[in-house]
């Protein structure tokens, strides 16, 4: 264990189900880490009908845009025996070969692990007249889509879970309230989403300090949503949400900004 995040207080505020590795890997490296999830998800149930338009193997390709789609459609859906597959994410990529299914495409490293990474692999470049599905939770972007869309293939959706806003637990309150006491402070997000939900559940009259404090966002889309909800603190851009990307950025800030680097 080394203690590189020593001092610092680090609110997660994914989902529950999917905080644990962050949470972990943040305590490892001697932060305070604080649960404080502003979305939960919830099972969207396919009827009959839909179930039976969305037949997976009907479909030259079955896009998935998360974990929670993975985990959400199965059940519903069964997994693909013949169509190939995509993947956003390398949560998503783990998810699927942990449920047995081979990805055949997925942002390349160095690319932007979103929509836009997926959309720039060469197995996606010209997709027209093919039958794509893609699985993933109420709302969200429509980029992916609407790429394909506009390369000509004929894409279909899958609404199988949607974000929730919580009720946070007296308990996250009390932690979130003792956050303001630390040396330093760092709130994590990994949607605009998730941060208008923070903003909600967090509000100003209560915790003053949190808009000042420096705020952990994937990429500059994000940023620029933080600028526009009007957060007043330091933003660090990582290049994805994904656990080890956003680790890394928040190390690599920390060795020159955080409580325990040189002065």
């Amino acid at each position: 264990m080394t203690r590189s995040l020593a001092g610092l207080a680090v609110i997660v505020t994914r989902p529950a189900p999917q905080a644990g590795r962050f949470l972990a890997l943040l305590r490892e490296h001697g932060a305070t880490a604080i649960a404080f999830p502003t979305l939960a998800i919830e099972p969207m149930t396919l009827d009959d009908a839909q179930r039976c338009v969305l037949a997976l193997d009907a479909f030259d390709w079955i896009i998935y845009t998360s974990a929670n789609a993975v985990q959400h459609s199965m059940p519903q859906l069964g997994r693909p025996a013949k169509s190939r597959v995509g993947a956003i994410g390398r949560a998503t990529a783990r998810a699927l070969a942990d449920a047995g299914i081979t990805v055949h495409a997925a942002p390349e490293p160095g690319s932007a692990s979103d929509s836009d990474g997926l959309l720039a692999h060469p197995a996606l470049a010209g997709p027209a007249g093919r039958r794509i599905l893609i699985v993933k939770g109420v709302g969200g972007r429509d980029a992916l889509r609407a790429g394909l869309a506009a390369r000509g293939a004929e894409v279909s959706t899958a609404d199988v879970y949607r974000r929730m806003r919580p009720v946070p637990t007296r308990q996250a309150l009390d932690e979130l309230g003792r956050a303001g006491d630390a040396a330093m402070v760092v709130a994590t997000v990994t949607s605009a989403e998730v941060l208008e939900s923070l903003l909600q559940l967090a509000p100003a009259d209560q915790y003053p300090w949190l808009r000042d404090s420096t705020l952990l966002v994937p990429g500059d889309r994000v940023a620029a949503a933080a600028r526009r909800l009007r957060w007043r603190g330091p933003l660090v851009v990582a290049g994805s949400a994904e656990d080890e990307t956003m680790f890394a950025a928040l190390q690599s800030w920390a060795a020159g900004h955080g409580p325990s680097a040189p002065a």
